[in-house]
C-alpha cells in the first residue's frame, strides 16, 4: 500500500500492473481490499484501488463525506498519481453513487464505468432518516451494529451456508473503518442526489453488474438501469448476493475482462 496527500486527506491505495487505467472503488463499509480476489489484470490493465476516506488505513475527514466529496478526492488521487489518459472507473454498491457523481464532473476523464450492486436512486425519507440514525449510532458504539445489522443482508444463501471464511473474512474488513469515517458516509449516501433521470445522459461504454440473490439493489432494478443507459450491458451473477465481485470474484472478473478487451 501507498499513501498520497488527496485534497487535505491521506489516501491509502494499492497500485498494480500495467495498461489501461482500472480504477476500482469500494462500497460501504469495506475497503480496498475487497478487489483482492479478483484479477481483471489479465485485460492488461493499471488496476488502482484506493481506501476511501474513513475506510481501510485512510483516516476519515469531516462530518459528512458526500458522494461528490469522494468522486473529487478519485479526481484528486487521479491527478496526483499523474494519469492523463481516461480510466475506467469500477464501483460497487457506495462505490456506484460515487460513479455517477464522477461521471457528471468529471466525463472526459472516463473510458467505461463498471457499476455492481449500486443504484440511481436517491434514498426516501426514511432510509435517509435510518442512515441518520445509524451514524449516531455508530459514533456512540462503534462500528459493531453496521457489521451485525449488515451481513445478513448482504450475502447470497449459499455464500451463507459454504463460506464462513469469506464471512470472517468481511466482519474484520468492516471493523478495520473508522467509526466517524462509517458515519460521515452514512450521512453522505442519505444526502446523495437522485440520478435516476441524469443516467440517460451516460455517454461512454457502461456495465451493469449484479448478484441474482441481491436484496438491497435488485436486479431488476440494475436491469432497468442498465435499459435507461444507453448501451449498456447488463450480467446477472448467479448464486451472488450484494457483493458479487466478493462472492463469485471469477465470474464478476471475467465478465469485467470481456467488457475491458472491447473498451480498452
Amino acid at each position: 500500500m501507498k499513501s498520497i496527500a488527496v485534497n487535505g486527506a491521506e489516501i491509502h491505495y494499492a497500485d498494480r500492473g500495467a495498461g489501461a487505467p482500472l480504477l476500482l472503488v469500494h462500497g460501504f463499509p469495506l475497503d480496498h481490499s475487497m478487489w483482492d480476489a479478483m484479477n481483471p489484470g489479465a485485460a492488461a490493465v493499471r488496476a488502482i484501488a484506493p481506501d476511501l476516506p474513513g475506510f481501510g488505513l485512510s483516516p476519515p475527514r469531516g462530518e459528512t463525506a458526500t458522494m461528490e466529496q469522494f468522486a473529487d478526492d478519485l479526481a484528486g488521487l487521479l491527478d496526483s498519481l499523474e494519469i492523463d489518459e481516461p480510466v475506467v472507473f469500477c464501483g460497487l454498491s457506495m462505490g456506484g453513487y460515487i460513479a455517477l457523481q464522477f461521471e457528471r464532473k468529471y466525463r472526459r476523464r472516463l473510458r467505461g464505468l463498471v457499476i455492481c450492486d449500486s443504484r440511481a436512486a436517491a434514498d426516501s425519507p426514511e432510509a435517509a432518516q435510518t442512515r441518520g440514525v445509524l451514524a449516531e449510532r455508530v459514533l456512540c458504539e462503534g462500528v459493531d451494529p453496521i457489521i451485525e445489522t449488515m451481513t445478513p443482508r448482504l450475502l447470497a444463501e449459499k455464500t451463507k451456508r459454504e463460506n464462513p471464511q469469506l464471512i470472517e473474512r468481511l466482519r474484520r474488513m468492516m471493523a478495520t473503518s473508522d467509526r466517524r469515517g462509517v458515519a460521515a458516509a452514512l450521512r453522505g449516501m442519505a444526502a446523495r442526489p437522485d440520478m435516476t433521470a441524469a443516467i440517460a445522459e451516460i455517454s461512454c461504454p457502461t456495465l451493469l453488474v449484479v448478484g441474482d440473490e441481491d436484496l438491497l439493489t435488485p436486479p431488476a432494478e440494475m436491469r432497468t438501469m442498465a435499459e435507461t443507459i444507453p448501451g449498456a450491458r447488463f450480467v446477472e451473477i448467479p448464486e451472488a448476493g450484494h457483493l458479487a465481485p466478493l462472492e463469485a470474484p471469477a465470474a464478476v472478473a471475467a465478465a469485467i475482462a470481456e467488457f475491458l478487451r472491447d473498451i480498452v
